[in-house]
């Protein structure tokens, strides 16, 4: 699979153990930036590159998924969420990882590297790798859903104030 990855200067040494981890276990990895340690850096354009183009890469059928990294995860999963057909979730334990795959078909996980160990990380990671989305009709429909309020601002037959 090819995993796309991004941080910010707080999960960049993160960023390296783990893109070493998922090339160990035959994972092709890209990696989106930042390359060197920058303080003040701003992680926006990183993750939206990564995210980018686990989109681009699934609309050409390539099994690809996305993990973006920073201090706490949070602004990096907004971030990738900008980019229209990302399904981007918060991650912080092994049952989050599931979910997001099984009912929520998520393409790119954030980890927050201040929050966790690398040890954790590559569990949460291979997690959400290993963990398929279930298909049930109901969590099919909610994606649709949101997919349809990105493209037209709204979901037809459900009020949006």
């Amino acid at each position: 699979m090819r995993i796309h990855i991004a941080t910010d200067h707080a999960g960049l040494e993160f960023s390296e153990d783990l893109q070493n981890h998922l090339a160990a276990a035959g994972h092709e990895v890209i990696d989106h930036g930042p390359t060197s340690y920058e303080p003040l850096d701003d992680y926006p354009s990183f993750c939206i590159n990564a995210a980018q183009a686990v989109v681009e890469d699934q609309a050409q059928d390539i099994a690809a998924l996305g993990v973006v990294f920073g201090g706490s995860g949070n602004g990096e999963q907004i971030a990738a969420n900008k980019v229209r057909g990302v399904r981007a979730a918060l991650v912080w334990n092994v049952s989050t990882a599931e979910l997001a795959r099984q009912h929520n078909d998520a393409n790119v996980i954030a980890i927050g590297a201040r929050q966790h160990s690398v040890d954790e990380a590559k569990l949460f990671i291979d997690t959400f790798i290993a963990t398929a989305f279930t298909g049930e009709e109901r969590h099919a429909r909610r994606i649709a859903q949101l997919a349809e309020y990105e493209i037209t601002g709204s979901i037809a037959g459900h009020q949006i104030d």
